[in-house]
């Protein structure tokens, strides 16, 4: 089946990919000439395990192009929208991108062309694109909601063996065509749901939603633990063998970031108030999180007795989540803000996402002259006053503990994500703090 994605982006990118390997042929459109030059040569933009063997494959069977221009849509059966939608300063999801992309479709679409949308979108988003796309053309077509359950750092494995795939439509030959499209990823049993459009724009807030709130749940249960001296990571394995709750989700850390969790919380919450009701729940979701990202800088303020000027700390870690480059919404930034506004300079190591933090953080001017990077994470600790761990890689979780202690100026580890094993860091001497970890007095 011949397809058209229009975005290059991590959604798009993985998505358009992936489909090519499973034998479509598929053209990925970008206004970005840079970035589409890039893809040409086989190289991806972003950070994502498994995707440039996939790239670099389905270009030379020649499956997969790039374009700048829309040409290809004229002959795609199907043409995916995966375009960003930021949030706005009040939460709402910013469509002007979505918008204007479906206008260029609308014009050169082929009579009976599948529109799908991939974006994570509001509810209601299918009836507006429907509105335009009618604007533009007189030929038949359809909207199709699509939306994408991808992680990053496991994104190809998610798209190629996805728990669900969930198609918005009440047609039932854009159904058909949708079901044709993704037959190849259903051979094994992995269910697919048709529902309603609408339906199906909720149904990605709500998961989204769903899975945020239970990360701000177990790091607020952790903060309890802080107080009560019992261990989170005890307390997690007792509630996570109970099969209603389940594992996932529920390792307590700095709080979530990237480009989801924090974007489809705001929208969510945006779009109750347009309608008249609060998500109590899920704002509250959003409040714990701001709280956590920051929850490390308190015990290190509380550490030095609130004198931190002078101080240097060494980060491992700044993305968002280990096995991705993705720095957006990334706990490392409200952590060094905080750090370098109490007076402390940030030395920082990172595998891959070293050079996206160094550039994110270039925004904010009281930073400058207060962050360097190293492209060793031993060097990286040398003349510190403490290590902070902020990204779960897994480099990080067996280190040289001998070498930590030598070259930092005073043994303290600050341990955002619960790495270490607290027995065994202190009995090496450490002064170590955690996330909600019980630590003999």
């Amino acid at each position: 089946m011949k397809v058209s994605m229009i975005g290059t982006g991590y959604v798009g990118l993985v998505s358009g990919t992936c489909f090519a390997e499973i034998g479509h042929d598929v053209t990925c459109i970008d206004i970005d000439h840079k970035k589409i030059a890039m893809l040409r040569d086989g190289k991806s933009p972003i950070y994502e395990p498994g995707l440039n063997d996939l790239l670099e494959r389905n270009i030379k069977t020649k499956r997969l192009s790039f374009s700048t221009d829309y040409t290809s849509v004229k002959g795609a059966r199907v043409i995916f929208l995966a375009v960003g939608t930021p949030s706005a300063d009040d939460g709402k999801a910013d469509l002007h991108y979505l918008k204007d992309a479906t206008i260029s479709v609308a014009k050169e679409i082929a009579d009976g062309g599948v529109i799908v949308i991939k974006s994570t979108v509001p509810v209601g988003t299918c009836k507006l694109l429907h509105k335009i796309v009618a604007e533009h053309t007189k030929k038949k077509f359809y909207i199709v909601n699509n939306p994408e359950f991808l992680k990053e750092g496991t994104a190809v494995e998610d798209f190629m063996r996805p728990d669900r795939v969930i198609i918005g439509s009440n047609d039932p030959d854009a159904c058909l065509v949708m079901d044709e499209l993704y037959a190849p990823l259903l051979r094994q049993g992995n269910p697919i749901h048709f529902m309603s459009n609408l339906s199906a724009e909720m149904s990605k807030y709500a998961a989204n939603c769903f899975l945020a709130t239970k990360i701000s749940f177990i790091n607020e249960i952790a903060r309890l633990c802080d107080h009560t001296d019992a261990d989170i990571e005890e307390v997690r394995k007792g509630i996570s063998s109970d099969k209603r709750i389940g594992g996932l989700f529920l390792y307590p850390g700095p709080g979530y970031g990237g480009s989801c969790f924090p974007k489809d919380v705001k929208a969510l919450c945006h779009t109750a108030k347009e309608n008249g009701m609060e998500l109590e729940i899920v704002e509250a979701t959003e409040r714990v999180n701001q709280k956590q990202k920051v929850r490390m800088f308190e015990k290190i303020r509380d550490h030095y007795k609130n004198d931190l000027k002078g101080k240097t700390f060494t980060f491992w870690g700044v993305a968002f989540k280990a096995n991705t480059d993705d720095v957006r919404e990334a706990s490392a930034i409200d952590m060094s803000l905080a750090l370098i506004r109490a007076g402390a300079t940030v030395n920082f190591y990172d595998p891959v996402a070293s050079e996206n933090f160094a550039t994110l953080m270039k925004t904010y001017p009281e930073t400058h002259g207060k962050l360097k990077v190293f492209d060793d994470r031993y060097e990286c600790l040398k003349n510190s006053d403490g290590l902070v761990t902020m990204t779960e890689w897994r480099e990080f979780k067996a280190p040289d503990f001998n070498l930590i202690k030598s070259s930092l100026k005073s043994p303290v580890v600050f341990d955002a994500r619960n790495l270490f094993d607290t027995q065994k860091i202190i009995s090496l001497g450490f002064t170590y703090y955690s996330i909600g970890k019980f630590i003999k007095k």
